[in-house]
């Protein structure tokens, strides 16, 4: 995925004709800082249309980059979209304004088991967005092996040495060579953590890329045979660009994210972000942004117009384990940064 590029929603709707109708009826900006393709032009653009609000997107690439920016202060966004983990983070660190998402429209559309989930038990700060896992995905084309245990991932055959690539950043790769290796995520225990890093460093003269952009051309390519990546990439990989690409389900268990909207403190547009997340959540809505960004979707969508389901999408459909990545202690958090300073020096 690409990072840092601005969407000039504005200048697309005005392209494809549309103009504010009669029923505009708001003022203002809203600014929008997400993950790279994650929202549908196409809801922007009638968002627009129907409110009178201009929008514009910008994209991030890792929960780390977006912490960095929300701690730097000042963002300017007045939408961001981390992963679960990552608004526990924020929320207790006073990054994310109380907007009573529980209270919204948006809210009770909302399915029973994302409400009030432990990364925001009160429901205060966060409207989920979508939800999937982290593995790996290989290219059929290079690979012919079994794709059913993280061992062929991270203990990998000599045939693929310098045929496989990670993401830059830890926070979902230690999780699963933590699940790989049997050990909680989070882990306290200096000895865990050096199994955790001996198992990477071993794998490291296999790696040729620690990168989260760009990935899908990486491994659709044939740059390289296996890929650390996400469930809706590799089947909007798979259909859309017919790519012989198959989603690994390994034993031990993939690693389970959810993105929401929450709202930056300090945000100059809030009133318009909820708007926003309210019109999201609307059923036709949020169906097309299901089909668009190929992810699942934890709020109501009209499912006889949903494009995927377990037949023609088994990637959002896992058949193993699926463990929620967690908001790690601060001592926990050392040993990850620790682990992954070493790995890439």
């Amino acid at each position: 995925m690409s990072t840092n590029t601005r969407i000039a929603i504005l200048a697309m709707a005005s392209a494809m004709g549309l103009a504010f109708n009669g029923s505009a009826h708001a003022d203002g900006n809203l600014s929008i800082y997400a993950w790279a393709d994650s929202i549908a032009p196409e809801m922007v653009a009638k968002f627009e249309k129907e409110t009178g609000i201009k929008v514009t997107v910008d994209a991030f690439s890792s929960n780390e980059d977006l912490l960095t920016k929300l701690q730097a202060g000042s963002s300017g966004y007045d939408i961001v979209t981390p992963s679960q983990h990552f608004v526990k983070i924020m929320a207790d660190s006073g990054l994310l304004e109380d907007i009573d998402a529980g209270s919204m429209p948006a809210y009770q559309q909302v399915l029973p088991e994302w409400q009030k989930p432990w990364w925001d038990p009160t429901g205060h700060y966060s409207v989920p967005l979508a939800f999937g896992n982290a593995g790996f995905t290989v290219n059929r084309d290079l690979y012919k092996g079994p794709v059913d245990s993280w061992k062929i991932y991270f203990e990998p055959s000599d045939e693929l040495k310098g045929k496989i690539a990670s993401l830059a950043q830890p926070d979902e790769v230690i999780p699963a060579a933590e699940n790989y290796l049997g050990i909680k995520y989070c882990s306290e225990d200096p000895q865990e953590m050096k199994r955790v890093l001996d198992l990477l460093l071993a794998q490291k003269p296999f790696v040729a890329a620690y990168s989260s952009d760009n990935i899908e051309n990486r491994v659709g390519s044939g740059e390289v045979a296996m890929h650390f990546w996400w469930d809706g990439n590799t089947m909007r990989l798979r259909r859309n660009d017919k790519a012989n690409v198959e989603y690994a389900m390994p034993k031990e268990g993939l690693v389970g994210w959810l993105d929401s909207y929450v709202v930056p403190k300090g945000a100059a547009n809030i009133d318009n972000a909820k708007k926003f997340i309210d019109f999201m959540a609307q059923l036709d809505n949020a169906t097309q942004q299901y089909n668009y960004y190929g992810h699942s979707s934890p709020v109501k969508i009209d499912t006889p117009k949903a494009l995927y389901n377990k037949e023609n999408a088994p990637e959002l459909f896992p058949t193993v384990p699926v463990k929620m990545g967690q908001a790690c202690s601060p001592a926990a958090q050392e040993l990850v940064t620790k682990v992954w300073t070493q790995l890439l020096q």
